[in-house]
């Protein structure tokens, strides 16, 4: 889907992300070798992913998406929401969310409907 996106877009669309949070890591990379060439941003606790079934969305420090992306030969860049660059990383640069504590747990949808204060109500009669 990405390859074909970008052989019919190339003209109109510059940019195509892919998202790690429903791919994981390992296919962002395919992805961006196949047409894509934005990883996409941080997310910490995403959950609307996770709520329909993505197994990779929790949290993804800057750090190992730069990782990601320099393992397959590319220079990770920070960009803009109108894909204006703001930085390059040719090396390596700690960033405020990489110290992050690893061991922190975050919830998740899963979690959330646990608690009957957020679980789903339906009101049909039956």
């Amino acid at each position: 889907m990405h390859a074909v996106s970008r052989i019919m877009l190339n003209n109109f669309i510059n940019n195509i992300q892919i998202s790690w949070v429903k791919e994981g890591g390992n296919m962002s990379q395919l992805l961006l070798t196949w047409g894509a060439n934005d990883f996409g941003g941080t997310l910490i606790n995403e959950s609307i992913s996770t709520a329909a079934g993505a197994k990779h969305g929790q949290l993804l420090k800057p750090k190992q998406i730069r990782n990601f992306i320099r393992q397959i030969g590319r220079v990770p860049a920070q960009r803009n929401t109108l894909y204006k660059i703001i930085q390059t990383y040719e090396s390596e640069k700690e960033d405020v969310l990489d110290m992050i504590d690893d061991t922190a747990q975050f919830g998740s949808y899963q979690e959330l409907i646990k608690l009957d204060k957020y679980r789903f109500k339906s009101n049909r009669r039956r």
